[in-house]
């Protein structure tokens, strides 16, 4: 028989004839990639566009405003065979963390990225106090899962290696054409995310760089448009997402704070060089094919001839990345899960 998981989250679900839409596939994985082991509940925010990821869990309850959120929650803990993870600290996940502090059950709390320097981009200054603040909290009555050591700041914790690669990403890998340089971003239009500064520098920059962004629609586009930017909508499809670093020859990642870019595994896969800038070095780690330059323009366009004039030695030497994958992930995330009291 399989053991009761009540997944809380911060995710807002669509919902549309009783199948269930999420905005992002880091979100789908879990969800989806639980349900052969676990009776999997989610408990969720309701959305009111359409996510471009349908989730094959239709067991799923969300709410527009906290107290009903809170409630539904409280009610599950009330059963003792249940074991309970949270995907995130947020102000909807914290809240609910606290339901726990008068019960005899440890949540599981899995953070994809680094919250206090998520905090620090979104709100500055008194960012990383907000989310420290709730990070301790929390950390008294919870196990902890990251896909980063660094980010349980000396807590207890599993670590994870999230990846979205499939056998997929491995097949017909093209070399690209390297008569213009032809950057590719894939995310969202956040101001952590540093798409917007990576905007500016392309705008200002006066040689031959074009930047497409492949991401969800935003009323910000218009105000950005450029005659070297070229905006794609989402790609749900995998090898439309293929097809999109095939036709490009370097992979930008301009983010102020990452935990385990999937975004950066998959550029590698399709052996394509990735820029990072000096705020996410650290997730460069050992791989081949990933450079640093520092957020101004000379570093950038450094990097970036560096790169093209030395474009097939580091597309042989990508080849010997060791990149984790989806399945690898999954088994790992279920196995701590399991053995977790």
């Amino acid at each position: 028989m399989k053991k009761n998981l009540i997944v809380i989250t911060n995710e807002k679900f669509y919902n549309d004839e009783n199948f269930f839409y999420c905005e992002h596939v880091a979100e789908k994985t879990i969800h989806d990639g639980l349900i052969n082991d676990f009776d999997v509940k989610i408990v969720g925010r309701k959305s009111k566009t359409k996510g471009h990821h349908k989730l094959e869990n239709k067991n799923i309850k969300s709410y527009s405003s906290l107290i009903p959120y809170l409630y539904e929650i409280y009610k599950k803990i009330l059963n003792t065979d249940t074991k309970f993870l949270i995907l995130a600290i947020s102000p909807y996940t914290f809240f609910a963390s606290l339901l726990f502090i008068f019960s005899s059950k440890k949540p599981i709390v899995y953070l994809r990225s680094d919250g206090h320097q998520e905090y620090r981009s979104i709100l500055g200054f008194y960012g990383p106090i907000i989310y420290g603040a709730m990070f301790n909290i929390v950390s008294l009555n919870c196990i902890f899962i990251s896909c980063r050591k660094y980010i349980l700041r000396q807590k207890f914790g599993y670590t994870v290696y999230p990846s979205e690669l499939t056998d997929t990403w491995k097949k017909n890998i093209i070399k690209p054409n390297l008569e213009k340089i032809k950057l590719l971003y894939v995310g969202r239009m956040k101001v952590e995310k540093g798409i917007f500064s990576l905007i500016d520098l392309i705008k200002e920059a006066k040689n031959d760089i074009n930047l497409t962004i492949v991401g969800e629609d935003s009323p910000q586009r218009k105000k950005l448009y450029h005659e070297k930017i070229n905006f794609l909508p989402t790609k749900n499809n995998t090898n439309d997402l293929i097809n999109c670093y095939d036709e490009h020859n370097i992979f930008i990642l301009p983010s102020f704070t990452e935990g385990h870019p999937m975004v950066l595994l998959e550029s590698l896969a399709r052996r394509r060089p990735v820029i990072i800038f000096e705020d996410i070095s650290h997730v460069a780690q050992n791989k081949k094919g990933v450079f640093v330059a520092k957020r101004n323009l000379k570093s950038l366009n450094e990097t970036i001839l560096f790169i093209k004039n030395n474009y097939l030695k580091i597309y042989e030497e990508m080849k010997l990345n060791n990149l984790p994958t989806k399945d690898q992930f999954l088994i790992s995330f279920r196995d701590i899960i399991s053995k977790i009291q």
